[in-house]
């Protein structure tokens, strides 16, 4: 899951941001409808997605100086 949570966050602003385009648009009763439920979707996905920390990377041990005093 953790490998996937900066694409599921990305995922979850999409979805907000297809709930305000739903929202606006005057064509489609169901989405207009439901463009308030899909934003509330998106935005606890974001809250849910957002808290998960990526994975730590191996990092090799840092080169130490060598001092020629």
């Amino acid at each position: 899951m953790r490998l996937y949570a900066r694409k599921l966050e990305l995922l979850s602003m999409l979805v907000m941001i297809f709930g305000v385009i739903a929202l606006c648009q005057p064509w489609n009763l169901f989405l207009h409808s439901y463009g308030a439920t899909i934003i509330l979707v998106g935005l606890i996905l974001f809250n849910i997605f957002s808290r998960i920390s990526p994975p730590k990377t191996q990092r090799s041990a840092p080169l130490e100086r060598s001092s020629t005093h």
